[in-house]
């Protein structure tokens, strides 16, 4: 997601204002996760959708290949964001609109999902509270960042390595909540009835080094934007260890895997 309604980011750099580069870096992933996703959810066709935190329009884009909505609401707190989603949905039935997933809009939804949002929210008892009022089946999805996102999870072993003054970045410190019985319990004490939850492991396959490491130089998401903080010492130092511990194939190509956790409930 995504992007998103943003906590404070400790180095104070964290930015969502490319979709161009958030693509290559997770947008391009978080596309295959959300196939599986609306997959598991399974609703029938002609359901106004909303996407919380609908960032540069993946997740929005695979409703509207694959789940036969009535309508799409894309909503994000970037602007630059919800304009990439606008010029990249070639459908009428999708809207994009600039707000954050506390207060969402004054509308009801047959279905709202949320990708690789819920870790940037500040207050996420409200805003979950929020989806149910609004909704009627609300799910979302995150990344395993402390074990099973693997291109994330290289990255910030190494650079913790490294760089142990700034370790407390890594997003699986961060973010400890983003496994099953977490996510199973705040959307318990949210309200929601019939709560579950599930594991979706998908491939992330570069092509080659380069392909892995560009994206970490665009500056969008957490670890781009600790990258663009670096000296150019220590920058090279964590590109030269993590092209020796990376996983590469005899064709060059680099194969890892991402885990998200998905759960979901009724309001």
């Amino acid at each position: 997601m995504a992007a998103h309604a943003i906590a404070p980011y400790p180095a104070g750099v964290e930015r969502w204002s490319s979709g161009d580069k958030y693509e290559p870096y997770v947008g391009r992933w978080s596309r295959v996760v959300g196939r599986e996703f609306l997959g598991w959810l399974a609703q029938p066709a002609g359901l106004r959708w909303l996407d919380v935190g609908c960032g540069t329009g993946a997740l929005s884009q695979t409703i509207l290949a694959t789940a036969n909505p009535a309508e799409v609401v894309g909503l994000d707190r970037s602007p630059e964001y919800a304009e990439y989603a606008r010029r990249s949905t070639a459908d009428a039935r999708a809207r994009f609109v600039v707000g954050d997933a506390e207060t969402l809009l004054d509308e009801r939804f047959d279905v709202i999902v949320s990708g690789l949002v819920l870790n940037f929210v500040p207050d996420k008892a409200r805003a979950l509270r929020r989806m149910r009022e609004a909704g009627g089946t609300v799910a979302a999805y995150v990344w395993d960042y402390a074990g099973g996102m693997q291109l994330m999870k290289y990255f910030w072993d190494v650079a913790g390595e490294l760089d142990p003054e700034h370790r407390d970045l890594d997003e699986g410190t961060r973010f400890p909540f983003t496994k099953p019985d977490p996510l199973e319990t705040m959307f318990g004490e949210a309200g929601f009835a019939e709560v579950e939850s599930r594991e979706i492991v998908v491939p992330t396959v570069f092509r080659d080094f380069d392909d892995y490491w560009a994206p970490f130089l665009g500056g969008q998401g957490a670890a781009p934007a600790y990258v663009s903080t670096m000296t150019d010492d220590l920058r090279d130092e964590v590109r030269n260890a993590l092209r020796a511990r990376l996983p590469v194939e005899s064709d060059g190509s680099i194969r890892l895997t991402a885990r998200a956790w998905a759960v979901r409930g009724i309001s």
